[in-house]
């Protein structure tokens, strides 16, 4: 029990304060002086800056959403008599299920090629496999504003847009090569592993991005959460004639399984135009399918099983992680990680940050430099019409990426709803425009194990009348060497040869498009050899290049070949690549290029000089004929409440 102190006691204690400097004592039955006034408050201080762009809802999946939705594909697939292999994924790309109907087909085989089989063409894959692949590509490909299914990846990578036999002499796809991307050799994507953190993507996909329909994104409350994919009829293929009407099986089996987790309408493929042309979502309907979703029967009753796949799954069924979750490995940036409330970041779930900004190896960007260029990327892409979103005006998102010269990736950032494909991709382009621009770029080709690969100098010198091409003389943009990388040069003209890093047309196919393809397809090759059981799972690096990084050479996920990258330079000097990917080619260029003129007047890195761009390069014909290759294209009034035109001239 507490005892009082006696009243002398604190009078006492009182006048010992007073006489220490403390408040004078109050005398007895006098109230306490209230003291000098209080301090006045703190000066509020500046406003955060405004959101433009809205979060994702945290949706995810749920064990029982995937059940349903494997159960609605499968009950579909016997209504056709047709045993398939169901795959579904989240936004990230963590497999949640992989089931396999009984009696469905092992394995699926590659499309095979028009002139033989080259690179990927021809190749026996798990039909396991293939069926993630579908899934990842409707995940990775689709958004809040857009809704892509692997039908519409189809029309978007071949050697024509739109694919038709009456649309040669047109150009290429406007993501030609992005089927070569989410490669299981990326070291930007991440691998299935046990452990609390095992959950963090964006993923890699066993075979890149599929062409294949049978693939959709899944959708809660408007939210993108992930992706189903379809393997069953053995043809891993595209569809190389858009004006028909397919009815293919996959697609409407997948199709089935999207029924209550389906993309709003009115973001679908088909109500997103390119150039002029309406992409295409599915050939058929839900008018096609031959059972009724709506009353599957649970999965338990579809004789069949959920099954491992290496560096995949262990075979259980698990709920989806949220997007924008630290779980997810792609979340909001923290105020100590950006002063922008817009800016998203991949984490490795811990809540350590991947990718932040940081000086290269080589002695050029600093980290202030790089977070500068993603800042002012940043600030042109919230500024952007968005080309590929849903509704009209909306703006631009997109995922930035700058590397040094020897690839290594100093520094990453997106937008909220930027389509997760554009993660790897965006590092793609960095590093493929910081390569060929470079002085290594041919010896390290002419040290590849691939014939072709090396093939490909010579090919390039000759072509560009340059014997010293590829040694760092030329800065070549990711749409240059895009040029370089089609089957008819100039794009589209039948009848004209390849472009010497592309495929002739008679042997080219989106299975083999040239140097991209023959640069990765001993890594596809040797992880196939991983899921049969034939020896371990090659570590992170793709393409077979010298070192540069590390163990890893400089295009350590690939080469890219559609536009969106620039070469960076300071004081005269490569110092690596920035790279954006996510909306409209012609976006992603603007971006990549006005984000690093943006910060010319603070630092010292610059665009490419005029007189090295690869627009000042001249390609002569053997009709009499000169051709220059591209630099950058920005499109027309880019900007939202801006009727600026012409925004890169000059600059």
């Amino acid at each position: 029990m507490r005892r009082a102190i006696p009243r002398v006691a604190s009078l006492a204690l009182l006048a010992l304060l007073a006489a220490c400097g403390g408040p004078p004592a109050p005398s007895p039955g006098q109230a306490p002086s209230a003291g000098p006034p209080a301090a006045p408050p703190a000066p509020p201080g500046p406003p955060a800056p405004p959101r433009l762009f809205a979060d994702p809802a945290p949706e995810a999946l749920t064990e029982a959403d995937v059940r349903r939705i494997v159960a609605q594909a499968a009950g579909e697939a016997r209504a056709r008599s047709l045993p398939v292999v169901i795959a579904v994924v989240d936004r990230v790309g963590n497999v949640l299920a992989v089931f396999r109907m009984a009696g469905a087909r092992a394995t699926a085989r590659t499309r095979p090629g028009p002139g033989g089989n080259f690179d990927a063409q021809g190749i026996e894959v798990p039909a396991e496999a293939a069926a993630i692949a579908k899934a990842i590509t409707g995940a990775y490909l689709s958004s809040a504003g857009n809704a892509f299914s692997t039908r519409t990846a189809s029309m978007i990578v071949q050697q024509h847009f739109p694919p038709s036999a009456l649309a040669r002499g047109l150009e290429s796809g406007p993501l030609f090569g992005v089927q070569f991307s989410q490669l299981p050799c990326s070291d930007i994507v991440t691998r299935f592993a046990a452990g609390p953190f095992a959950r963090i993507g964006p993923r890699r996909s066993p075979l890149g991005l599929a062409a294949d329909p049978g693939g959709f994104p899944l959708y809660k409350a408007g939210v993108v959460v992930g992706g189903i994919g379809v393997m069953g009829d053995g043809d891993y293929g595209f569809d190389a004639e858009v004006r028909d009407v397919d009815t293919d099986d996959e697609e409407l089996i997948a199709l089935a399984g999207t029924h209550g987790f389906a993309a709003p309408r009115e973001i679908e493929a088909d109500r997103v135009s390119v150039d002029g042309t309406s992409l295409r979502f599915r050939d058929r309907g839900i008018e096609a399918l031959r059972a009724d979703p709506s009353v599957a029967p649970p999965l338990e009753a579809f004789p069949g099983a959920l099954v491992a796949v290496p560096g995949y799954t262990d075979g259980a069924l698990r709920a989806g992680t949220a997007y924008g979750t630290e779980d997810s490995g792609v979340r909001r940036a923290r105020p100590d990680e950006s002063a922008s409330p817009d800016q998203y970041v991949l984490s490795d779930g811990t809540g350590l940050r991947r990718f932040a900004p940081a000086a290269g190896r080589d002695g050029g960007l600093t980290a202030a430099e790089v977070a500068a260029l993603l800042d002012s990327a940043f600030d042109v892409m919230a500024r952007a019409r968005g080309q590929i979103r849903r509704p009209l005006e909306s703006r631009a998102q997109v995922s930035i990426a700058v590397v040094d010269s020897s690839g290594r990736v100093l520094g990453l950032v997106r937008s909220p709803d930027a389509p997760v494909f554009g993660i790897d991709v965006a590092v793609q382009k960095a590093r493929s425009a910081a390569f060929l621009s470079s002085a290594a770029a041919a010896a390290d080709l002419l040290a590849h194990p691939s014939p072709a690969v090396r093939a490909t100098v010579a090919a390039t010198r000759a072509f560009l009348a340059d014997p010293a091409a590829l040694t760092g003389r030329q800065a070549l943009s990711a749409r240059a060497i895009g040029n370089l990388a089609r089957p008819h040069f100039p794009d589209g003209e039948v009848g004209r040869p390849p472009g010497p890093l592309g495929r002739a047309i008679d042997s080219f196919s989106p299975f083999a498009n040239g140097l991209q393809s023959a640069l990765v397809t001993g890594d596809i090759a040797a992880h196939l050899g991983f899921l049969a059981g034939a020896g371990a799972d090659p570590p992170p690096g793709c393409s077979g290049l010298p070192p540069a990084d590390g163990p890893r050479g400089r295009l350590a996920n690939g080469l890219q070949i559609f536009p969106g990258g620039v070469p960076l330079y300071k004081e005269g000097r490569l110092v690596g690549g920035i790279g954006v990917s996510g909306d409209g080619i012609d976006q992603d260029d603007m971006i990549a290029f006005l984000g690093t003129d943006g910060i010319v007047a603070s630092t010292a890195v610059r665009n490419a000089a005029p007189e090295i761009r690869s627009d000042r390069i001249e390609v002569a014909l053997d009709d009499g004929r000169r051709v220059r290759l591209r630099w950058i294209v920005c499109p027309f009034a880019p900007f939202l409440g801006d009727a600026a035109q012409n925004v890169c001239a000059g600059r």
